[in-house]
């Protein structure tokens, strides 16, 4: 039978962590990307299980519930920086057979050799071929992460609600 844990506020956030937090991401420029802090529920995340970026794991690293933190972060702690060789040019013939030619600005999903999706963004399109950038839309950019930690477990504990 295992100990019983009882978090408190001195609980650390470290790899293997189960982290409760709000947070939001926005450009340096102050638009916002994304955040949790008006949907009233904090986002649930496992730390080192690779669904947040390394950087913005690292910021979380040290933190204990009620820290809160803002940190900018350059793209290669973020996004990545952009690569010109995520830009592809394909054979405007590939999409007549389907919809047509799409229009400069349209998301799409493409399927790699492996079947996996990936989003491209049209950025060019004329007669002969339709460029697509595959690159991450915040590639390049410097964005500003701020969080609110709600609850921190360590490695290996559950939590239950009564």
């Amino acid at each position: 039978m295992s100990d019983l844990l009882k978090p408190s506020e001195q609980t650390r956030i470290i790899m293997g962590s189960q982290v409760w937090l709000h947070f939001s991401v926005a450009l340096e420029n102050g638009n916002p990307i994304d955040s949790t802090f008006e949907s009233g529920d904090p986002v649930n995340l496992t730390m080192g299980d690779g669904n947040l970026l390394p950087g913005f794991e690292r910021v979380l690293m040290g933190l204990q519930a009620g820290d809160k933190r803002t940190a900018v972060l350059g793209p290669e702690e973020a996004f990545g920086e952009h690569n010109p060789d995520n830009i592809q040019r394909i054979d405007s013939n590939l999409f007549m057979a389907g919809e047509g030619l799409p229009e400069v600005g349209v998301l799409m999903e493409f399927e790699d050799k492996s079947k996996a999706t990936l989003p491209g963004l049209v950025t060019e399109v004329n007669d002969t071929e339709v460029v697509v950038d595959f690159n991450h839309p915040l590639a390049g950019k410097t964005v500003v992460f701020q969080v609110e930690v709600a609850k921190v477990l360590p490695p290996g504990s559950s939590s239950i609600s009564l």
